[in-house]
């Protein structure tokens, strides 16, 4: 069996759901508020790439490297996309990445439930040592959303890779160390409970 099995994560602000091609057209919808594969920074699909990305991510799935979920809010509507990728079997470390939300629900309670299943079975259920996040050193906003989860900057990976339009991409490499998750799961949960 592969390490982590597929499975679905139930919130009150969200729901993942193992990915799927059945999930494209409700992508492609996801991804059109607020034309989110405009931004240079990040690597969201265009609605003619969203088929061939699934793919992608399901034949990393297939050789034990990736988990990708279909995000779903709370009225069930398909709403972005996450995953558990770069998966280290023998340390047992993951990174949550490759996630991305339509405009309507970032900056709500959605992205911190997210974080908080896919942290609390990463660190309870799969028993990681330590969960990385990355984005392009110049995401601001993704960097902050990051940084508000608790996550450390472990440092800058410069020139790391190029991006879709031939630029060189610094990555700001985040990471939560099973030590700091008790800490963490309550900071999160106190975000969650907190009065909007």
């Amino acid at each position: 069996m592969p390490w982590p099995d597929p499975l679905t994560l139930r919130g009150a602000h969200a729901t993942l759901v193992p990915l799927t091609p059945a999930h494209e057209n409700a992508l492609n919808a996801a991804a059109s508020d607020g034309e989110l594969w405009r931004l240079w920074y990040t690597s969201v699909p265009a609605p003619d790439a969203m088929g061939a990305d699934i793919q992608r991510r399901l034949g990393l799935q297939a050789k034990g490297s990736m988990l990708p979920f279909a995000v779903l809010d709370a009225s069930g509507a398909v709403v972005g996309e996450t995953t558990y990728m770069n998966i280290d079997t023998t340390h047992k470390r993951v990174e949550i990445g490759s996630t991305w939300y339509a405009r309507h629900v970032q900056r709500g309670p959605l992205n911190t439930e997210c974080k908080l299943m896919l942290l609390t079975h990463a660190f309870e259920a799969l028993d990681c040592i330590a969960v990385e996040f990355r984005t392009h050193r110049l995401n601001t906003q993704s960097r902050r959303a990051i940084e508000r989860l608790g996550a450390q900057l472990d440092g800058i990976l410069r020139n790391h890779s190029r991006g879709p339009d031939g630029n060189l991409r610094d990555t700001a490499v985040y990471s939560i160390t099973a030590a700091e998750w008790p800490t963490i799961k309550t900071h999160l949960r106190w975000q969650l409970d907190k009065p909007r």
